[in-house]
């Protein structure tokens, strides 16, 4: 029979994502088979599984912790911001619609429908599955179709762990206060608590977890001190980037306000010999930068507005004088270019806008997008790379000529005569270490010898060993029910 426990937060940015990801590790470790699933997230970090389906990143986080490949059914539901107040829905992977806000909420039945269903599927056949919820249950305001925290839980009949984040501050009247606005429904749902990001020593907490176990009679799972390794893990959302101090390579990156899938960055903060600058709205871009690296957007032509407001193609051509290198991916590949044609305003209003003018190629956007895993071969270096393509848009012109990238026996990519200025629609290619190392040390960087990806599964190694020294994980799992899979 499947397990499962909902993980939800007494606020939003509780760490939700890393703990559930840290669980899976830990149960998979002990040998059960482990998935992890969020029924609604909101992120411009996505990910590509195997079958060309989006998810959110953390999602696939979670899945590599678990020891599996991501699956659409991790994350049936997506929401890519678009602007202030619509979205772009993405359901079991494929688009689904552009909403606002108020007409996402009448969609949210169907939406139930279909996020059950890749539940129950996810379910079949395993031994436990992780919920992370999303934002807060708090928001009792929101709690009407409720499809991501109790409406979910009620839903699929869910146990809930709750998380409070000490590190803000205020954490008995996070948890405290989340029982006593509940409905009493929804209380009863939640069995235990854990408060999370506690730094110095947590038993000089103690008192305070009794005095939230007196005040709403569930189960103390513990108080786990400060992950010192989570920056080593995928930033999930943009408001996880921030900048990270190291070498003499700066790698500049404007902080645009569709950015999307950022996890290129994510290797290079780890280089030790690199400096990640990210530099947000109205701040020039540092003179002594290295390369600026322009990541993907999920509205470009918006994000390129952004970047001129903030002057900062003044900054690009400066930097170029100066004889420094521009990399542009997806996004930023497509700003680059000579302009932008959008006839059918799939990005807007519609019409032409002029790029940045920096490589010869135009970008047309087109309905259909492009979602695949891929590999690539970098004749430069002779090394290979594993990536992936998630964008609208076909672009061409005369620097494609000099793509830099092989890919199924096609260039691809565009690069100036001089080759300072690079652009791909392809992410990931930062992960492949070999790659790395020999782009960095074209710019100067010293070699290293990290290694990407066992980075990565180290780290969550560590969190899983961090957690189970700190936490009541069996009395968390204690706290799963039984879902009679078969009898659906």
């Amino acid at each position: 029979m499947t397990k499962a426990i909902m993980i939800q937060g007494a606020g939003s940015n509780v760490g939700k994502s890393i703990l559930v990801a840290g669980l899976c590790r830990h149960f998979a470790r002990q040998g059960l088979q482990v998935r992890p699933f969020k029924p609604q997230n909101m992120s411009n970090n996505a990910a590509v599984t195997p079958e060309g389906a989006e998810i959110g990143r953390a999602q696939a986080l979670q899945a590599k912790a678990a020891g599996v490949a991501p699956h659409v059914d991790m994350n049936p539901v997506l929401l890519k911001p678009e602007s202030e107040v619509g979205a772009q829905v993405i359901l079991q992977g494929k688009r689904f619609a552009t909403l606002k806000a108020r007409d996402y909420a009448t969609a949210k039945p169907q939406l139930l429908a279909s996020v059950l269903e890749s539940f129950h599927r996810l379910a079949e056949g395993v031994d436990l599955v992780v919920v992370e919820g999303a934002g807060s249950p708090a928001e009792i305001n929101l709690r009407a179709g409720d499809i991501a925290n109790m409406g979910f839980a009620e839903a699929a009949d869910l146990p809930v762990v709750l998380v409070g984040d000490i590190d803000r501050g205020g954490v008995i009247a996070q948890l405290v206060g989340t029982q006593a606005v509940l409905p009493a429904q929804d209380a009863r749902r939640i069995k235990a608590f854990l408060v999370n990001k506690f730094r110095g020593d947590p038993t000089l907490f103690a008192d305070g977890q009794s005095a939230i176990s007196q005040r709403t009679g569930w189960h103390d799972l513990g108080v786990l001190p400060w992950f010192d390794g989570a920056w080593k893990l995928p930033a999930e959302d943009i408001l996880d980037l921030s900048s990270r101090a190291g070498g003499k390579i700066k790698v500049v990156v404007p902080k645009l306000p569709r950015l999307a899938n950022f996890d290129d960055l994510d290797p290079l903060a780890q280089e030790p010999d690199v400096t990640v600058a990210i530099v947000p709205l109205d701040h020039a871009l540092p003179g002594d930068a290295t390369l600026v690296l322009l990541p993907g957007s999920k509205s470009t032509i918006s994000d390129l507005e952004a970047l001129r407001r903030s002057g900062w193609d003044i900054d690009v051509a400066a930097h170029l004088r100066r004889g420094g290198h521009v990399l542009g991916l997806c996004g930023g590949y497509q700003m680059l270019g000579q302009r932008i044609d959008d006839p059918l305003g799939i990005e807007g209003q519609g019409g032409t806008v002029p790029g940045l003018g920096l490589l010869d190629v135009t970008t047309r956007m087109v309905p259909e997008k492009q979602v695949v895993l891929t590999a690539a071969h970098h004749p430069a270096s002779g090394t290979d790379v594993e990536g992936y393509e998630i964008h609208i848009g076909e672009t061409t012109g005369p620097d494609r000529a000099r793509g830099w990238l092989q890919m199924n026996g096609q260039s691809e990519g565009a690069a100036s005569a001089d080759g300072r200025i690079l652009g791909t629609y392809l992410h990931g290619i930062f992960a492949a270490d070999g790659f790395r190392r020999a782009f960095l040390n074209e710019l100067g960087a010293a070699s290293s010898d990290l290694q990407y990806d066992m980075t990565v599964e180290a780290t969550l190694d560590a969190l899983a060993n961090h957690m189970a020294a700190h936490l009541d994980l069996e009395g968390l799992l204690a706290c799963a029910t039984d879902l009679p899979v078969s009898a659906r």
